[in-house]
């Protein structure tokens, strides 16, 4: 499989500058490039660790398969069989097309550096993601979820503060886990959220969430932070008093999600999608959950337009004069 050329444009093979410092420095080695490449992105665009985590994985997947190879002497050819590889190994179209914009943004670096004076990945394409949201939970098998952790343990009143905090605001397992007390106002009913590239909105919060948190806040995660030996700041604690990863929320929303019999294999993300879902089906604006979810664009919230068809159908039977 190689990336498709448009029509008219022959695939240019990448030309090395040799006079450039960096050139000359490094010798075009893989290795050294990508760490020069993931400080850039730590350091100058102050990406989130995510963000960098993601890069890093592409890049070493990348780097495996150039071998002792040197990234300035491949051509938009040679990159399309990367893709093409990636493919035959059964990865997902989304994944694909995430190392195509990863090595999009790394040759983008060489350039910037003066590694190389042309990019084979402008040209690169791959397939797009499909337009449909993975998966979503009904409103009621959402309340079976929230209702399912233990109210009389300390353990269960984490749980299920968690997941209202999760429903109730979209976040993201990362943003949750990096959430702190001076980012929840519960007597105002928001948080602050803070996503992808450290910008930060402001979300509502329902009451049912507000009561699950000053439950927690209040009069559990007192006991959870005194195991810490120190006073941390993050909002979910974990059961010796720590930041509470987003590895654990995982685990949490899918052992909550087996005990309370929904789709066993939901995931944090399965929360933020039922979230815009159930916004989008109530009549929510699509500007605001764009806003509540942190979407740059507004293309990528109008996926959630789609499931809308049925409330659609019902308001134009019920208010078309020709229904």
């Amino acid at each position: 499989m190689t990336a498709p050329e448009k029509p008219g444009r022959r695939a240019r093979r990448v030309i090395l500058d040799t006079t450039g410092p960096a050139a000359a420095a490094e010798g075009g080695s893989i290795g050294i490039l990508v760490r020069r490449f993931l400080e850039y992105v730590r350091h100058e665009r102050a990406l989130s660790d995510n963000t960098q985590q993601a890069y890093r994985r592409d890049l070493r997947d990348f780097s495996g398969w150039l071998a002792a190879g040197n990234p300035a002497t491949l051509s938009v050819r040679d990159l399309g069989d990367y893709l093409g590889s990636l493919d035959k190994r059964g990865l997902a179209r989304a994944s694909v097309a995430r190392q195509a914009a990863t090595l999009r943004t790394f040759y983008a670096f060489l350039q910037l550096e003066g590694v190389v004076r042309e990019s084979p990945a402008e040209l690169l394409t791959a397939g797009r993601r499909a337009d449909v949201i993975p998966g979503t939970l009904t409103p009621e098998q959402v309340d079976r979820l929230l209702e399912s952790p233990e109210k009389t343990t300390p353990s269960g009143r984490r749980d299920r503060a968690l997941l209202e905090l999760l429903y109730a605001t979209g976040c993201r397992a990362s943003e949750v886990s990096a959430m702190r007390l001076t980012d929840v106002h519960l007597k105002e009913s928001f948080c602050t959220c803070r996503g992808k590239g450290d910008k930060e909105r402001v979300v509502p919060l329902g009451r049912r969430a507000i009561a699950a948190l000053r439950t927690w806040i209040e009069g559990t995660r007192p006991a959870f932070a005194a195991r810490a030996g120190s006073t941390p700041s993050w909002v979910i604690l974990s059961s010796r008093g720590n930041r509470l990863s987003r590895m654990r929320i995982w685990e949490i929303v899918r052992l909550t999600a087996d005990k309370a019999g929904v789709p066993p294999d939901i995931s944090p993300h399965t929360l933020r999608h039922s979230f815009a879902t159930h916004l989008v089906a109530g009549g929510v604006d699509l500007r605001h959950v764009q806003e509540m979810l942190g979407h740059a664009s507004i293309a990528t919230t109008q996926r959630y337009t789609h499931v809308d068809a049925t409330r659609l159908r019902s308001v134009h039977e019920k208010f078309h004069p020709r229904r």
